[in-house]
């Protein structure tokens, strides 16, 4: 035997203070317990978030009952297991107290052989409030620490904010997209753990230097011996085999090996090739005999955080395999309020949209939680680069001496825990604190140092840097040499003065910008608040019809509506959208078009500032938007809702992240600039033809010439003068069309119109459709006798379509597939095709 595991799933659970067990799932959490004994009712339903504070004000108990297992009884030494406790947990095995947790992020683990008995063993987890334990820190404190997005008015707590206290998922006390559910429970695996002799607990892949002609290594091998002695360690990979003897003593080592790998296959991130990966054998060999074997997996790459002086202030960007990369994507929260109740399937789902939306990263945000191991695999394996936050948001936190070695835990836990997934690219200390403190600038930040007296922001500032600047830090070059950390975002550079601190147009670091939606600032403002590198802005919409009738009935179906509300975490959100819509768009006719509508806002809102970035490469080399998914059905940022349902935006961010792309941009001086831009790392080579065309199809003038765009960059090919093109030209009845093409095939097509939405003068169309057959996937041919603005096709069958949200111009018809979800495997049923004509107002 070298280690054997027993999964322990048969639980029980009951409030501390009741009689009576019911049955609970492990992993989850009280919230899903109760509703499946049918205690409450479902969290998401109407106004039931503000029914349901009160679970987190008890204090909760799970129990499990089993006998010895028979595999792990000859074991030497058995250990009791908890990937996962959530959070304020005492652990007792046949009543005895064998440890006690204080951290979502953390592993728990415990020797326990000498309790277990051979029949009717007891392990009862005991959870403790996190409210009932937090406030009392807060007394003792003597003051608030600022947490903006901690809703503890909702959680019947007025001014009284927690969260900061706990090392828990921030987003579990609110957000301004989420509700607050203050959860606990066991949510990670539980398992007995056998073993004897020696094992191998720890395998890291450093990657010490790699290049196209070969990959330096160095594997990290911690093992556990029972005996001191000699020790031979071998690794193999698919071609090779390495070994190293070793002398080791009774306890934890660590052995090193030194592994090259000539012409190595490297990990690429989605568009710039395959991401090949490794799988690694660990062997730990005594005398002949194989005493533990351990396997990972990971791609070769070099990755690293470019930050360089030039002309212009200094670089940010992301560096792969040598290769500057323009990263395109978005943030990341958790895709569920009820982190456990998120499947492999809805896990898949939203890295392959990624993919399919021409991402190359997602941004894991630190108000969420350290994602499973499934969401970095599947990275890892479509080729998707990961912005890693720790868990720490738009918060000050405390600096005594036990949440410093709390966090100092975590920090180490972790990366040990993700560091071999290739598509990791850099770990960032937390989220918005840098830029919403705002040390080194009185009049700076988010107001939050003026309700401290001098000497408290002193020990603030000095407990936050004990943090970010320290601890992180140390941890990712302890346990992640050569990883790259970047200790908050935004940023512009540790410097230690006012120069720190972001701002919108930064020439340096990263930057959020939100001047479009809370500044209310046009969306013509993304075209000049433009950074080095933008990782968050966003614009909010409503989910599509089906989905908002979820959680609200029909009578409920009012912009002011209670339950629509109580849908709408942004205090101002609502209000904010209809604002948008009246300056770009006609008034819908109803509801239900209201929703149709906020989704165009929304995706218009996105490409502009899309394209914006792109046309700024190399000056800028990132645009991540907020948000890319939801975990709840809610209002928000998202581009796919909670139910895994793209709206309009992720159709347009498909498009616009395109890794050859058309921009068409009025410079404000009398033309409009065609930009090609390419991601590839070949020079392209095309035909652009430039239309102006009624409405109906007719064509008013037309330029076509070859371009050619240097490989990994972007630029102007032609220019239209629009007084000459217009001429004598309805401006509300014309559309400029693009399309560039290499060899008969079109690389990308995009409009322009002259006006806003609201001044279209738009006819209603008749749109025909043709059902194809023969491929691989259902597919529709679409045609119209005049334009069909924002075209939605729209089935009952779960699934998206390969385009959507388009605009159908007569003479230039569309083919579009169907991609089906989950269990549903024919075609789409019930279509329906509509335009933003079937949603105004007459």
């Amino acid at each position: 035997m070298s280690e054997v595991s027993f999964i322990l799933s048969q639980w029980s659970f009951k409030n501390s203070r009741a009689e009576d067990w019911m049955p609970a799932q492990v992993p989850g959490c009280v919230h899903m317990d109760l509703l499946k004994n049918g205690k409450i009712d479902h969290p998401f339903y109407g106004m039931n978030e503000s029914k349901l504070q009160w679970i987190d004000k008890q204090d909760w108990e799970y129990r499990t009952t089993f006998d010895f297992p028979e595999e792990l009884r000859s074991a030497e030494r058995v250990e009791l297991v908890f990937a996962g406790l959530d959070t304020y947990a005492d652990v007792w095995v046949n009543d005895r107290l064998v440890l006690s947790a204080d951290n979502m992020f953390r592993e728990w683990k415990t020797e326990v052989k000498s309790l277990l008995k051979e029949r009717g063993n007891v392990i009862r987890v005991c959870f403790r409030s996190p409210v009932g334990e937090d406030l009392p820190k807060l007394k003792r404190l003597g003051y608030a620490l600022p947490a903006t997005n901690d809703q503890s008015d909702v959680g019947e707590l007025g001014e009284s904010k927690v969260s900061v206290f706990a090392r828990k998922a921030p987003f579990h006390y609110g957000w301004d997209w989420g509700p607050r559910f203050v959860t606990s429970g066991i949510w990670r695996e539980v398992r007995l753990v056998g073993w004897q002799g020696n094992r191998i607990l720890d395998v890291f892949m450093e990657q010490v230097k790699v290049t196209q002609a070969e990959a330096r290594l160095k594997a990290h091998v911690e093992l556990e011996a029972a005996m001191p002695g000699v020790r031979v360690v071998r690794i193999s990979s698919d071609t090779q085999t390495w070994e190293r003897e070793v002398m080791v003593s009774a306890g934890v080592n660590t052995v090193e090996v030194d592994l090259q790998i000539d012409q190595p296959k490297l990990w690429w991130c989605r568009g710039l090739g395959e991401p090949q990966r490794y799988t690694f054998q660990v062997e730990l060999i005594e005398g002949d005999v194989i005493q533990a074997v351990k396997s990972v997996q990971t791609g070769l790459r070099q990755v690293r955080l470019v930050t360089e002086p030039d002309e212009k202030g200094s670089t940010f960007y992301i560096e792969l395999n040598g290769v500057p990369v323009f990263a395109k994507g978005a943030n990341h929260i958790p895709n569920d309020s009820f982190v456990t109740e998120v499947t492999y399937e809805r896990y898949k789902h939203e890295i392959v949209s990624a993919v399919d939306s021409n991402m190359n990263m997602l941004r894991v945000w630190g108000g969420g939680i350290y994602e499973e191991e499934a969401f970095y695999d599947l990275c890892d394996e479509y080729g998707l680069l990961v912005w890693q936050d720790f868990m720490f948001a738009c918060s000050m936190y405390p600096g005594d001496e036990a949440f410093l070695h709390n966090v100092q835990a975590e920090a180490e836990y972790n990366i040990r825990r993700l560091r071999n997934h290739p598509c990791i690219a850099l770990w960032c200390g937390n989220n918005e604190i840098d830029s919403a403190w705002a040390h080194y600038d009185e009049n700076g930040g988010w107001g939050w140092k003026k309700d401290y007296t001098e000497q408290q922001r002193k020990q603030l500032w000095a407990d936050y840097e004990a943090v970010f600047h320290r601890i992180l830090p140390e941890a990712v070059e302890a346990f992640a040499p050569g990883a790259a950390y970047w200790p908050s975002s935004p940023l512009c550079a540790l410097t230690g003065n006012i120069e720190q601190h972001a701002y919108p147009t930064s020439t340096r670091g990263d930057t959020h910008y939100w001047g479009v939606w809370h500044a209310v600032e046009p969306f013509e403002n993304y075209n000049v608040k433009v950074s080095r590198f933008v990782s968050e802005y966003g614009f909010q919409s409503f989910p599509e019809y089906k989905s908002v009738r979820t959680y609200a009935e029909e009578e409920d179906l009012m912009l002011e509506s209670p339950a629509m509300l109580a849908h709408q975490k942004n205090n101002r959100g609502n209000q904010l959208i209809q604002e948008y819509m009246d300056l770009y768009m006609k008034q819908p006719k109803d509801f239900p078009s209201f929703l149709y509508m906020s989704q165009i806002l929304q995706a218009e809102a996105i490409r502009t500032a899309i394209e914006a970035h792109r046309r700024k490469k190399p000056f800028c080399m990132g645009s991540l938007y907020w948000q890319m998914n939801d975990c709840w059905p809610v209002a928000s940022w998202a581009g796919m809702d909670y139910y895994g349902r793209w709206k309009a935006m992720q159709y347009h961010v498909k498009r616009s992240f395109k890794d050859i792309s058309l921009s068409l941009y009025d410079n404000g001086a009398g033309n409009i600039e065609v930009y090609v831009i390419s991601d590839r790392l070949a020079d392209l080579f095309g035909d652009l033809t430039v239309k102006l065309l009624t409405f109906g199809g007719s064509e008013l003038k037309t330029a076509s010439l070859p371009v050619s765009v240097t490989a990994n960059s972007g630029s102007v090919v032609f220019s239209v003068a629009k007084t000459e093109w217009l001429a004598d030209a309805d401006p509300t009845q014309v559309v400029l069309l693009a399309e560039l093409k290499t060899e008969g095939l079109v690389l990308d097509r995009k409009e322009h119109y002259f006006v806003k939405d609201k001044e279209l003068t738009l006819a209603k169309p008749r749109i025909r459709v043709q059902e194809l057959s023969g491929g691989p996937e259902p597919e529709l041919w679409l045609e119209t006798d005049v334009l069909a603005r924002q075209v939605w096709i729209s089935t009952e069958t779960e699934g998206r379509f390969s385009d959507n949200f388009f605009d159908l111009i007569p003479g230039v018809p569309r083919k579009v597939a169907f991609y089906p979800r989950g269990e549903a495997q024919s075609g789409p049923a019930k279509l329906e095709i509509r335009s933003m004509s079937d949603f105004i107002s007459c």
